[in-house]
């Protein structure tokens, strides 16, 4: 297998990848106002929101150029609260405070105001991850799922008047109406156990509604007969939840392997071409090397 790493800049090295070569894209573009990389013009700066939307359509419009007709686009991206003069997130708050005690650079120092806009108050969430996916079904994406990347251990929050946050967004995008997708790579653990011998139900515990009642019921599976579910698992839901992964070479915001491994295996086949623009820490392309692909990563 081979990994390739183009250096430079996302809008310009894309057009180094052939057309129709990358099979899955599996990225976590910079968010909004997060980060400051200390280079001139880097995505997640731009002055107003409505502006780094407008970029992140214009790359991910490249990605689908490169990508296959029957390929598959999974797309990571968090959310930012509006504040006074700027964007904050939590991690912002975090990186705040460690770099006071440290002395070292806090994030998007230099980075200048950065317009709210949208109608956006101070305190609001603002809504990056459903903006984005909407402009980008606008754009002519078809967005096939939002899966909810659900935190066990989030990063520590010092708020008191809102939940802490605990999640971030994964949207299943394609250029077609049909792609390549594998259910059986990803299929979990059935949630209930199959009963044979009862026409055709699962048996499932006490505390379950099933119209009564009952320290143990079953409950017909309607529609299906007498068919039985698959042994392999149930079809992957729609919440995964995985734990962060601290990775001391690299800034907090890289996502944990099983994040791009869940969806290299239901995006592609051994030998296939996996593609990450904003590669950061590299963690897609050692996944996807470990899983069989090709690999073709970008980073500044």
């Amino acid at each position: 297998m081979t990994v390739r790493i183009l250096e430079g800049d996302v809008r310009a090295r894309l057009a180094d990848v052939p057309e129709q070569s990358v099979q899955c894209c599996v990225t976590s573009p910079p968010y909004y106002g997060l980060r400051d990389y200390g280079v001139t013009g880097q995505i997640g700066l731009e002055p107003t929101l409505a502006e780094y939307i407008a970029t992140m359509v214009a790359v991910f419009r490249d990605v689908r150029r490169v990508l296959r007709d029957d390929g598959t686009f999974w797309l990571n991206i968090g959310d930012s609260y509006a504040a006074n003069g700027g964007v904050a997130t939590s991690e912002d708050r975090n990186k705040y405070r460690s770099a006071s005690l440290t002395g070292g650079s806090l994030p998007g120092a230099g980075r200048g105001r950065i317009d709210r806009g949208a109608g956006l108050k101070p305190k609001d969430l603002m809504m990056v991850p459903a903006r984005l996916a909407l402009a980008l079904q606008d754009d002519g994406w078809y967005l096939r799922s939002d899966i909810i990347w659900h935190k066990p251990n989030p990063m520590p929050e010092s708020v008191t008047d809102r939940p802490t946050s605990a999640h971030e967004h994964i949207f299943l995008l394609t250029k077609q109406p049909r792609y390549y997708y594998d259910a059986d790579a990803i299929r979990e653990a059935n949630a209930r156990e199959w009963d044979p011998t009862n026409n055709g139900a699962f048996t499932h515990q006490s505390g379950e509604y099933d119209g009564k009642i009952l320290g143990r019921a079953t409950m017909p599976h309607s529609g299906l007969g007498n068919a039985h579910p698959n042994p392999a698992g149930r079809n992957c839901r729609n919440v995964w939840s995985i734990a962060t992964m601290p990775y001391k070479e690299a800034h907090f915001a890289t996502f944990p392997p099983e994040i791009p491994r869940r969806c290299i295996k239901a995006g592609s086949k051994p030998g296939d071409t996996i593609l990450d623009p904003f590669a950061g820490a590299g963690t897609t392309l050692l996944v996807a090397d470990q899983l069989g692909r090709d690999a073709v990563g970008i980073e500044l």
